[in-house]
């Protein structure tokens, strides 16, 4: 028998207060809250752990356990909540190109969620890293919109959206995207592959991201970076994997598992030269 999904812990674990309605501002407020109070972070993988999509295994770690996850984890936690609440909502998969160069041809390996308020469809998503939105968008919406860090615009391409953020003054392309929806099968094959496959970005680097008030936290391997919502940056390098593990655990709100394994884990990662 499935477990039953807890929305009590879960809006306490994101500090949600209020009464969860099916609202547009209670929406806003819980992907705010969860892009802030759970971490974008990919310490399975690295561990050589497997990354389980059920919805008892998603209570467990990122709520009891007070840990993160990547883009199926937390859409897959923050669909079930939503669904709860009221909304209608469905999972979808989109093509990164986020940092790819022009001639890319990505396979859908990112999960994302459209949800439908009042005859009006929003995409929200709790799991892209170091630039996950913070506020639905309009899909049909033309204009720039606003979220609580950068703008954000959602281009229509034929049957396909592209979204894209504001950085630096520059618009950059992050994910294409259709409407047809995903299963849960779809996910757990796209999420296998980057779990396992050997030159997985998941596999191969220490990754860590939280959009806080004060600005977005992220951690490559030795390279943290504070990118704070006027644009400023603030970036350093970090001593080596113990200074990264006190890291995990205070900026970015991680209950280090297995903090031995990790730590000779990253020391290996920096030693290979990917510091």
């Amino acid at each position: 028998m499935a477990e039953p999904f807890d929305l009590h812990a879960y809006l306490k674990r994101i500090a949600f207060h209020g009464e969860p309605r099916a609202t547009l501002a209670v929406l806003a407020e819980i992907q705010r809250l969860h892009a802030q109070h759970l971490p974008f972070e990919n310490l399975s993988p690295l561990l050589g752990e497997a990354v389980p999509l059920d919805l008892a295994a998603l209570q467990q770690k990122l709520i009891r356990q007070r840990r993160g996850g990547y883009c199926y984890e937390h859409n897959l936690l923050l669909l079930e909540a939503l669904r709860r609440v009221g909304f209608r909502a469905r999972g979808l998969a989109a093509r990164v190109f986020w940092n790819a160069p022009a001639d890319a041809r990505p396979p859908q390996t990112h999960m994302l969620l459209l949800v439908e308020w009042q005859g009006t469809d929003y995409l929200v998503d709790a799991g892209f890293g170091g630039m996950t939105p913070t506020g639905p968008l309009r899909l049909r919406e033309r204009d720039v919109q606003r979220t609580p860090h950068e703008d954000f615009r959602v281009r229509p391409e034929g049957r396909l959206f592209a979204l894209e953020a504001r950085v630096a003054a520059a618009w950059k392309l992050i994910y294409k995207f259709d409407l047809e929806e995903q299963w849960l099968a779809d996910y757990e094959v796209a999420s296998w592959y980057l779990s396992h496959h050997p030159e997985s970005m998941f596999v191969t680097n220490l990754i860590a991201a939280r959009a806080a008030p004060e600005g977005r936290h992220s951690l490559l391997n030795d390279r943290y970076t504070l990118y704070r919502p006027d644009g400023h940056r603030e970036e350093r390098a970090l001593a080596g994997a113990t200074e990264a593990l006190e890291l995990l655990g205070t900026v970015f709100a991680i209950d280090v598992p297995d903090a031995d394994a990790l730590a000779a884990r990253v020391e290996a990662i920096l030693k290979a030269g990917k510091g």
